[in-house]
């Protein structure tokens, strides 16, 4: 074979060396370990999956008799001499999955708590069902017409046969058992009636609810007067102990941390407030059984922290926006998400407590959408259980925005994000779902990342990937 061999000078140059992609996927299989961005990558993914695959409206009865949910929304649509209900009445106010993600409980403005099975709802979702559908109602778990507003449900998390909630016309918080079906609950926690005017008593109404996962007798609820109350469920009714704001503005939205220590709350004037249960400067008080109010530690003004993005201050006027809702992020525990009334989002970093993510859709009178009837609503969005994903009803047209908040630079939302590659630019963009209906409030399946939102026609939305024959 040699002498059919043509022998070749050597040369001076060095060979060319072709750059070949990596194949992730094999890498993950030879290695053994994931590339750092490898579940962002994936997540891109995910969203753009996502879409509407099934609608439930709030079509269910009591002994036979029309909810009062379902009588509110047919006088709104259909008059028939009576007056028309209004705005602030309707829609669901407040969502949750149970940890398991076995049963969804939800709340309406008309004042009914509604418990779901899941699974009832997924399997129905990629049906197509006809105009006249009434779903099934002895598939729900509890429904219970409670004749009062209702803004804010929670689960029970060391005991998931228990949900909370309360409304913002009441001080109270109602807690049910829905291992049986009763329309009484099971206890009853109240506030102090501190409030005067012209000299009778005004009962607190309470915002938002968040019980300790620790200690199983904590119980924690914010008020429109600026105070959040924690209750020892051991000891009595009435709260064991207040933090207290600078003002009696009202506080929206609360959120205790992953160690179940800190607690912070925003709301009405924009500002986030952090409480630090272990004490902090007022350690000695927290100590003491006769001083009950506590002020917070810290507090951040979100405008001021937002002028500080050259970037957006040099594009937009930054005024001072009332917070709707903070989350913290199930997957990143030191992003603490906010939500404000005019539709822009972002997160808070609560290693460096600086923004480092902001989301600015267009304003809500560019659509021509109702401005002032929006505002009846506190929007509440939801994070995504592992991606960083955070998934919030838009302000001004029917659908969600779900926002890529991954804790890296190379996420769009990112204040110091740069289009370095056309493929990053490409693949790594927040997505838009058009729904059929405004939607109000969301949750996220702990499991497999479903998206059901509550929308202001009190109909459930069931977003997710669309089943597929092969």
């Amino acid at each position: 074979m040699e002498k059919y061999l043509v022998p070749v000078e050597p040369s001076s140059e060095a060979p060319k060396r072709f750059q070949r992609h990596e194949w992730a996927r094999s890498l993950i299989e030879v290695k053994g370990r994931f590339r750092r961005n490898y579940r962002h990558d994936l997540s891109a993914l995910l969203t753009r999956s996502y879409s509407e695959v099934g609608v439930f409206p709030h079509l269910y009865h009591v002994d036979g008799v029309p909810c009062q949910t379902l009588r509110n929304r047919v006088i709104s649509s259909v008059s028939y001499g009576e007056p028309p209900v209004p705005t602030s009445r309707q829609g669901i106010s407040s969502l949750e999955f149970d940890t398991k993600g076995i049963y969804l409980v939800s709340v309406t403005k008309s004042g009914c708590l509604t418990v779901h099975d899941f699974e009832s709802l997924y399997c129905q979702a990629n049906d197509v069902l006809p105009l006249d559908f009434e779903e099934d109602e002895s598939k729900h778990v509890l429904h219970l017409s409670l004749r009062q507003q209702l803004d804010v449900v929670r689960w029970n998390p060391a005991n998931q046969d228990e949900v909370a909630c309360t409304s913002m016309k009441k001080n109270d918080v109602l807690i049910f058992d829905i291992s049986y079906i009763s329309s009484e609950p099971v206890e009853v926690l109240r506030t102090k009636r501190t409030v005067t005017v012209h000299g009778s008593d005004v009962h607190k109404g309470l915002t938002d609810i968040a019980f300790s996962t620790i200690d199983k007798s904590r119980l924690f609820a914010s008020d429109t007067n600026g105070v959040v109350n924690m209750w020892d469920r051991r000891i009595g009714s009435l709260p064991c102990l207040e933090l207290t704001t600078n003002s009696r503005s009202t506080i929206n939205s609360i959120q205790l941390n992953l160690e179940n220590q800190v607690v912070f709350g925003a709301g009405r004037h924009g500002i986030i407030y952090m409480w630090d249960l272990r004490g902090g400067r007022v350690s000695a008080a927290f100590q003491s059984h006769k001083e009950m109010c506590h002020p917070p530690i810290t507090c951040w003004k979100l405008a001021s922290m937002l002028e500080r993005i050259g970037t957006l201050k040099a594009q937009s006027a930054i005024v001072t926006k009332e917070v709707h809702s903070i989350n913290f992020d199930p997957s990143c525990p030191y992003q603490l998400a906010f939500h404000l009334d005019d539709g822009w989002s972002g997160v808070l970093n609560m290693y460096d407590f600086e923004v480092t993510h902001v989301h600015c859709p267009p304003p809500a009178w560019l659509n021509d959408s109702n401005v002032s009837a929006d505002l009846l609503y506190l929007r509440k969005p939801s994070w995504l259980p592992t991606y960083s994903v955070y998934a919030v009803g838009s302000a001004s047209t029917n659908g969600i925005h779900l926002l890529d908040f991954y804790p890296d630079t190379s996420s769009p939302c990112h204040v110091d994000y740069s289009e370095k590659e056309e493929r990053d630019v490409r693949d790594k963009q927040n997505k838009f779902v058009p729904l059929t209906e405004a939607v109000t409030a969301c949750a996220a399946h702990p499991l497999n990342d479903t998206i059901v939102a509550g929308t202001k026609h009190s109909s459930l939305l069931v977003i997710s990937q669309r089943k597929q024959s092969f």
